[in-house]
């Protein structure tokens, strides 16, 4: 029989947006948070750099607004960005209640300030990344996490894959209001209903699509697939933000350099030891992460180059060991000192800066449907997210939600008598090969034809193939019991069709898309939206 389990809310990813919503609103409710791995498998647990906030007396609201609009290349949306940045004292006093440990500044004896240790990273005016050493997201995570783990009324649950939503218009009803969601249970191999009164998407983003990405293997798009066959609309998927320096290494499998070493003024250098940065932009490192992946990419195709060099050696080795003890230790069990010599580094995808279409609130298109964080377009990033602006709107985010959800809470009923999961008609499959080769084919020729440059010929070539796999996979789905793999596969192979249909409408270059037959810019930046077919698809 399948289980049915009923809470007030469902939330859907276990990373600091979602665990920051369940925390503000335990005290009142019953809470699922659901992992489909173990719970620290999301992007938060790997987050570097920190949180970019308004702390310093010197810094303003206006100049941190100023900063991220000239990051996202004209098309963040102002009032989006006011209200996320207007909050960025509130919740980093949040988090410092909850107990997460930010570096604080030391006095030349070295003994510990009362004031935090702020650094900069490209696109900041002022120093205003609050961290952790260089572990600021398993900081947040770890914290939230024990938080959540003594409260009674939050249900942590891992190894429980999430299929579809449940909604009103896909049971015949009038209306389209989330109902709950369909979760595998890795544990006893079944589907089970899970009913709530809201349900919030805060599964991360969607940058394993790419064949080199610094995201943990979790980042497969499932929220957003899951909304935009729910019937969401979504927005901006091309900009697809690359990291500019990943550790080049056969063994050193998706490890991410933090910008916080250029902002402590590491440098970038060709084989011969010479810089390039300063040739294409006049900030340098310090310039905005597309601009400097882009760079990277034209370097590496001019010269025929496996990697190019990032250098803090310059600095001293106490500075270092103590700033960056992650990146410091990684690197050494690589056999690279990087006191001592400079990291061999690629640009590699990281961050969705698109998503599912959200209100100030976090609600959806789809009633008692939230999305939050990486899974949503909130309007923050415009073409191109500014360094540590994502963990800030993670926890604004989680917060603005969670203060709705209370305010709908007197009108909102709790879902019965769900239909179950029907499993009756499929069989276990012999054929998984099938899944692997075409999560491998998917994933290339992303990275080939709709990577950090593009041209509409590469995009007609994504378009033709993502259309075939599309089908194949949906023949596979519909026949056979469906796993983590082949859930992870059906909804990377639907956000590979946004991004591409995304890039493919957008006749310019801008931020992070870029491409050859588009040089230019338009005079109006406007959105790319995208409408679903129907809910019922």
């Amino acid at each position: 029989m399948t289980r049915q389990r009923q809470y007030d809310v469902l939330v859907i990813g276990s990373g600091a947006a979602g665990l920051t919503l369940a925390l503000h609103l335990a005290d009142n409710l019953r809470i699922a948070v659901i992992s489909k791995g173990q719970l620290s498998e999301g992007s938060t647990f790997w987050a570097q750099g920190g949180v970019a906030a308004v702390l310093d007396d010197a810094d303003t609201v206006d100049a941190h607004v100023q900063d991220t609009l000239i990051a996202g290349s004209g098309l963040c949306h102002e009032d989006a960005v006011r209200q996320i940045v207007g909050d960025s004292r509130d919740a980093i006093g949040w988090l410092v209640d909850q107990g997460v440990p930010f570096t604080r500044g030391r006095r030349e004896d070295g003994s510990e300030t009362d004031d935090f240790h702020l650094t900069r990273e490209g696109g900041h005016s002022h120093r205003r990344i609050i961290h952790a050493a260089d572990a600021t997201g398993a900081a947040i995570f770890n914290t939230l996490l024990r938080q959540a783990q003594s409260h009674s009324n939050i249900e942590l649950l891992e190894d429980h894959v999430a299929v579809d939503l449940i909604t009103s218009s896909k049971l015949g009803q009038q209306g389209n209001r989330c109902l709950g969601a369909y979760i595998l249970n890795r544990g006893s191999g079944h589907v089970e209903t899970f009913g709530a009164r809201f349900t919030v998407l805060a599964t991360g983003g969607a940058s394993k699509v790419y064949l080199y990405t610094s995201n943990p293997d979790s980042a497969s798009g499932d929220g957003i697939a899951m909304a935009w066959r729910a019937g969401c609309r979504v927005a901006n998927m091309e900009f697809n933000q690359f990291h500019p320096t990943c550790l080049y290494h056969p063994r050193a499998k998706s490890f991410l350099i933090t910008e916080a070493l250029r902002g402590e003024g590491a440098v970038l250098k060709l084989p011969d030891g010479s810089r390039f940065m300063p040739r294409f932009d006049e900030r340098a490192e310090l310039a905005p992460r597309d601009i400097v992946a882009r760079a990277i990419d034209h370097e590496m195709k001019r010269l025929g180059l496996d990697c190019v060099y990032l250098d803090i050696s310059h600095k001293p080795a106490d500075f270092i060991r103590q700033h960056f003890p992650t990146v410091h230790e990684r690197c050494l069990s690589f056999g690279i000192d990087i006191t001592r010599e400079p990291i061999p580094v690629v640009p590699a995808a990281h961050y969705t800066c698109g998503g599912v279409m959200v209100e100030d609130t976090g609600l959806t298109d789809v009633d008692n449907l939230y999305a939050i964080g990486e899974t949503s377009f909130t309007g923050l990033h415009g073409a191109n997210r500014m360094a540590s602006n994502s963990l800030l709107e993670c926890i604004v985010y989680g917060r603005a939600a969670s203060r709705d959800i209370l305010q709908k809470l007197p009108t909102s009923e709790l879902p019965t008598d769900l239909p179950h999961w029907d499993e009756s008609q499929v069989i276990d499959s012999d054929e998984d090969v099938i899944i692997s080769h075409n999560w491998e084919e998917l994933r290339r020729f992303m990275w080939d034809y709709v990577g950090i440059v593009r041209t509409t010929k590469r995009l007609q070539r994504a378009k033709h193939r993502v259309d075939m796999l599309l089908a194949e996979i949906h023949e596979f789905y519909s026949n056979y019991t469906i796993s983590r793999d082949l859930l992870e596969l059906r909804n990377l192979a639907v956000v590979a069709d946004l991004i591409i249909r995304s890039a493919m409408l957008r006749h310019e270059s801008r931020g992070l898309h870029y491409t050859l037959d588009y040089p230019d810019l338009l005079p109006e930046a406007r959105d790319t939206i995208l409408q679903p077919p129907s809910a019922d698809d």
